[in-house]
């Protein structure tokens, strides 16, 4: 999430749109499943459940919500992905879940065995979505049941189809030509909600005082669109399925739109919280293995699913790397890492 990141804002609604794009599609049926459906494309994982029985029981699923800037600037489905967050939809709980995680997330990424450690976002260049769903699912001891792929494009889409937002900003800045006053309530449009959202070098908590920015700009948003249901033409959904790939099909967000909504009633979300160290002359983040446990949990508990040990790729120690104060306190070994990140939980809901 070095220079384009305003994904982790953006993305969850953008999937609640896509979800909500289902629903409406019924009224239309032909041509909003054409548009959905030229989004598919296969992961080619061998997927850890049955994700058919998931959909058809009604049952807890897990989606890899990845973002990046191919498409925006002329690039094609390739590189690195800027963001990245795991989703859980309970129906039975009425709960939804969303855990970002750094894209400098120092791990060895399966396959790759010789690169470690790497970050985590290298894991979409090498081996595009396989071996990313491959690598958070090791990682953190967790089922991936869909992914979805979403870029830069949506992000402005979304917001200049409401007309814009309203946030006050947290921090003074001036970015790519914007000036924001603090404390100040501001109205944005697409571009330059996009611009509050990126920045990343100004601010005293780097990468995870953007995703707090982030955060403020989705639930913007949401609030400022009131019913998502509002912004489903026929235009608008084609144009936002040109911004994505996803191995869910459009039956798959049938279901969810159908069995799933009310999952959106109560959101809870965190990130995985780690510490900036040189490593291999690069800067990445150094997770203590409680803290991974920490969100295995938080994943499984919003899957119903029983409590396992994290998983065992990610870069616990280095004896040589250099501490590097990037939104926690500096540290002489990764096991001092301060694994206190913060969990909120809202239940004013997503609903639409």
């Amino acid at each position: 999430m070095k220079k384009h990141s305003i994904r982790n804002a953006i993305l969850v609604l953008i999937l609640l749109l896509i979800v909500s794009s289902a629903a409406y599609g019924m009224t239309r049926y032909r041509s909003i499943k054409n548009a959905v459906n030229s989004s598919f494309n296969a992961s080619g994982v061998t997927k850890e459940r049955d994700v058919n029985k998931q959909l058809a029981g009604k049952k807890p699923i897990s989606i890899l919500l990845l973002g990046t800037d191919t498409g925006a600037l002329g690039r094609s489905y390739k590189g690195r992905t800027d963001s990245m967050m795991v989703v859980t939809l309970n129906p039975t709980t009425n709960k939804t879940t969303i855990t970002s995680v750094p894209r400098d997330t120092a791990v060895t990424i399966p396959g790759f065995a010789s690169q470690s450690p790497s970050k985590i976002n290298a894991a979409y260049a090498w081996g595009q979505a396989k071996t990313t769903i491959g690598t958070v699912q090791k990682m953190l001891n967790i089922p991936i049941d869909f992914y979805a792929l979403i870029n830069m494009g949506g992000m402005e889409k979304v917001i200049d189809q409401v007309g814009g937002v309203d946030v006050t900003p947290t921090l003074g800045f001036t970015y790519e030509g914007y000036t924001f006053k603090k404390g100040v309530k501001t109205h944005m449009n697409g571009k330059k909600a996009l611009a509050y959202s990126r920045m990343r070098y100004d601010d005293p908590d780097n990468d995870y005082g953007r995703q707090k920015r982030q955060r403020t700009v989705l639930m913007a948003l949401v609030k400022k669109s009131g019913s998502i249901s509002t912004l489903l033409n026929q235009s608008f959904i084609s144009s936002l399925t040109k911004q994505t790939q996803t191995d869910l099909t459009f039956d798959d967000l049938t279901s969810l739109a159908q069995n799933y909504r009310s999952a959106t009633k109560n959101l809870k979300e965190t990130h995985l919280q780690g510490t900036g160290k040189e490593l291999n002359d690069q800067s990445m983040e150094v997770m203590k293995k409680s803290e991974l446990q920490r969100v295995t949990n938080f994943i499984r508990n919003g899957l119903s699913l029983p409590s396992k040990k994290t998983g065992s790729i990610a870069i616990f120690n280095n004896a040589s790397a250099k501490d590097k104060h990037r939104g926690s306190r500096s540290i002489s070994s990764p096991d001092d890492i301060d694994s206190s990140a913060a969990t909120t939980e809202s239940g004013s809901g997503l609903g639409y």
